[in-house]
């Protein structure tokens, strides 16, 4: 149950509410991050003048609604989100971040159109040289970066895209917004942040990122490479399937 629908069960002006309120917000907001320690039940007791009871069954709410993580003998604290993404779809980020009840924020890092060199052939997959636009971007969950985004789109493929600044829209949602893509394919691989990545999530160097690939076509034309990294204890990735009938 999201802290929205326990609002509506429990009511508006209770303090039961207040208490869920209050807190969630601050987990939200960014004001108080994953691994802080949530004041014990007694402080907060004092605090909202009420009985360790009514503590109690707020900070059990927000722990079912994985908001907090509570530990015995040491109280409770700040969880770290954690999304899932399912493996075989084209998902927007956007609803990945608000699923976990945070603000979701984009911004463009670096956009360039360029000739593409060998390197972004071999990416995209282009028999010739031919114009492409190379964007660099960042996702964020409430204060703290979600994901690096770095995406190659093949301009012959999508020559509006040229024209597009990406002040405002990510590239993903705005490419399935114009470009129906017929084929998709997808590498996952583990690797330790460098220096520019750790800067870009806020994490250290060294620490272990998920990497997700994934390559589009449009009726067999080469449209859009992308690779979105995150940090690996905030993500999981999930595929659903059944058993072949054949």
């Amino acid at each position: 149950m999201s802290i929205s629908e326990i609002a509506a069960v429990e009511g508006v002006g209770s303090l039961h509410q207040r208490i869920l309120s209050d807190i969630s917000e601050k987990i939200m907001s960014g004001a108080w991050a994953p691994g802080f320690r949530i004041p014990f039940e007694h402080e907060l007791t004092a605090e909202y003048n009420c009985s360790r009871m009514t503590v109690n069954k707020a900070l059990s709410q927000l722990a079912k609604a994985g908001l907090i993580e509570r530990r015995r003998r040491s109280g409770s604290f700040v969880r770290q989100p954690q999304s899932q993404a399912a493996v075989l779809e084209i998902h927007d980020i956007r609803i990945e971040v608000e699923a976990l009840g945070l603000a979701y924020r984009y911004e463009l890092i670096a956009r360039q159109k360029r000739r593409s060199s060998a390197e972004d052939r071999a990416l995209l997959e282009l028999g010739a040289a031919g114009q492409v636009l190379a964007l660099e971007c960042r996702h964020f969950a409430g204060k703290r970066p979600f994901a690096h985004e770095q995406r190659l789109i093949n301009l012959a493929a999508v020559a509006e895209a040229a024209e597009e600044e990406f002040l405002d829209i990510a590239p993903g949602p705005w490419l399935i917004g114009r470009v129906p893509w017929s084929e998709a394919e997808h590498r996952i691989r583990a690797v330790a942040a460098d220096r520019h990545i750790a800067e870009a999530l806020d994490i250290a160097t060294g620490a272990p990122c998920l990497v997700v690939e994934r390559r589009t076509w449009s009726a067999e034309h080469p449209v859009t490479q992308v690779r979105f990294t995150y940090a690996a204890e905030s993500h999981t990735l999930v595929a659903r399937f059944r058993p072949s009938q054949g």
